[in-house]
């Protein structure tokens, strides 16, 4: 632990734009757990509990579900454990294939949607400027 810098909960809202609730309920969930506790008791995280917090914050506005991103650490950890061998970093990184896929989906999808309130936009817009206000 020595030479690992640690930092509170504030410091970890901050640099992620986070709440201080949402990062306890992803720390009660097990999603992103505290790397240590101060004597005090308060939350302390390292630069690898914020990239990985940062992750979680990405995939929330692609709607993936908190089991679909328990999964997704999940299998990023394996595949970063030692002890893993290479048949099963094979098996994960299929698993990451998947999420790939998914991820381009959901792109898709939110494009199409930001393409139609786009024209909706337009469309008011359009309409307002066609509409003689000073009568």
């Amino acid at each position: 632990m020595s030479g690992t810098r640690h930092m509170q909960i504030g410091e970890v809202a901050e640099r992620t734009g986070l709440s201080l609730r949402t990062i306890r309920y992803y720390g009660e969930v097990g999603l992103v757990e505290p790397s240590a506790r101060s004597r005090g008791g308060f939350r302390l995280y390292t630069e690898e509990d914020v990239d990985r917090l940062q992750l979680i914050k990405r995939m929330k506005p692609l709607d993936f579900s908190l089991d679909e991103t328990r999964e997704l650490l999940e299998t990023l950890d394996l595949l970063n454990a030692p002890e893993t061998g290479p048949h099963r970093k094979k098996e994960l990184s299929a698993v990451l294939d998947g999420f790939e896929e998914s991820i381009t989906e959901r792109c898709q999808t939110l494009r199409k949607q930001l393409s139609m309130a786009e024209e909706f936009g337009d469309r008011l817009r359009t309409e307002r400027s066609r509409i003689d206000i000073t009568r």
